[in-house]
């Protein structure tokens, strides 16, 4: 298997953060879910008086936490805690309303018209359309625009263009005799990036030149935890379809069901186990896939593995079962597992 050399580091733990977080147990299990994404400091309520009458209106924080009190507790797990101004800031009002930074505030009140500053609802529904529509652009597949590939492809930009779809030049590269194993300086091959990637035509190319399958990279990392880790799941089945181990395990003993869990991608998880992966297997510190959807706060997650015959009972090293890992303010969520348990139990 041909390896591109260049600056090899002398060790494992020389790792660089950005490859590190993507293999390390501990930043896998790091939840987002309990942060609160922002802290309104216009709580209070004003007088205004029109036509003799005082009318009481809430300002723009009270609005925006109102309606995102209605969110998914993954998403705000904590009430949003009210911050009274002691004083006015000199340098202009802060803008910052609920979840939403200043800085999109400001892009919405600058594409209005001169005087017609928006506020209240009207603020927060724009903040709202405008954070969507950015989501839905990020899950448009991008289309790869690929320039005629004139000389060699050396080793490095053919994982480039593996990692980005860029099939011309994965061809140009196996047809010059270059090995289709070919991999970096962390043993993760081109089909480890396509896979991550979801590019399953370069993955094709790549199996049909000989690519192993079943190579792990320096933490034992196969393709399939590479397709999980990326919510790739046509690359999954791909994978699947070729022969590849589902229920492969890496250095922590992580099966491709882990992964998917932590990652959070509902998708992938559900074919897993629907293709019969093992639903209760352990890792080194001894947590299920439960275990890790509990923590992580993957409610729908929770729900599909208790559903499908995940064990509530199983402890982890520490002597913990999987609900037992709750915060008081999740006493929701805890509720919520406990019905799915009972329900399971009726289907049986």
């Amino acid at each position: 298997m041909a390896e591109d050399t260049s600056e090899v580091p002398a060790e494992l733990s020389q790792i660089p953060t950005e490859e590190r977080q993507e293999h390390s147990r501990d930043t896998n299990k790091i939840s987002t879910a309990g942060e609160t994404s922002g802290v309104s400091t216009a709580g209070e309520t004003r007088e205004i008086s029109t036509a003799g009458k005082t009318s009481r209106m809430t300002t723009i924080g009270e609005t925006s936490r109102r309606l995102e009190s209605t969110e998914d507790l993954s998403q705000n797990p904590t009430e949003m805690s009210t911050r009274e101004r002691s004083e006015e800031p000199r340098g202009g009002e802060n803008k910052s309303v609920g979840m939403y930074r200043r800085e999109e505030v400001d892009e919405v009140q600058q594409g209005t018209a001169e005087g017609c500053e928006l506020g209240g609802v009207e603020l927060v529904a724009e903040l709202r359309r405008r954070r969507q529509a950015k989501q839905r652009a990020a899950r448009i597949p991008k289309v790869v625009v690929e320039a005629p590939v004139v000389g060699p492809v050396d080793p490095a930009d053919f994982l480039k263009a593996a990692s980005k779809g860029k099939l011309r030049v994965v061809e140009k590269f196996l047809q010059d005799g270059g090995d289709s194993d070919t991999c970096n300086k962390f043993r993760k091959t081109a089909l480890h990036q396509a896979a991550q990637g979801n590019h399953t035509v370069v993955m094709k190319k790549l199996l049909e030149h000989g690519a192993d399958i079943g190579l792990k990279d320096k933490l034992d990392s196969t393709a399939v935890h590479w397709a999980c880790r990326g919510g790739s799941l046509a690359a999954l089945k791909l994978l699947h379809n070729h022969g590849a181990n589902l229920k492969a395990e890496d250095k922590l003993l992580s099966t491709p069901l882990h992964v998917a869990t932590r990652t959070g991608h509902c998708h992938v998880v559900d074919y897993l186990i629907t293709s019969g992966v093992k639903i209760n297997c352990k890792d080194r510190e001894g947590d299920t896939a439960l275990h890790d959807a509990v923590r992580l706060n993957r409610q729908n997650i929770a729900k599909l593995l208790i559903l499908s015959g995940a064990e509530t009972h199983i402890t982890n090293a520490e002597g913990l079962r999987a609900m037992e890992q709750l915060n008081s303010w999740q006493s929701d969520t805890l509720e919520m597992l406990k019905k799915m348990e009972q329900l399971r139990d009726v289907g049986q």
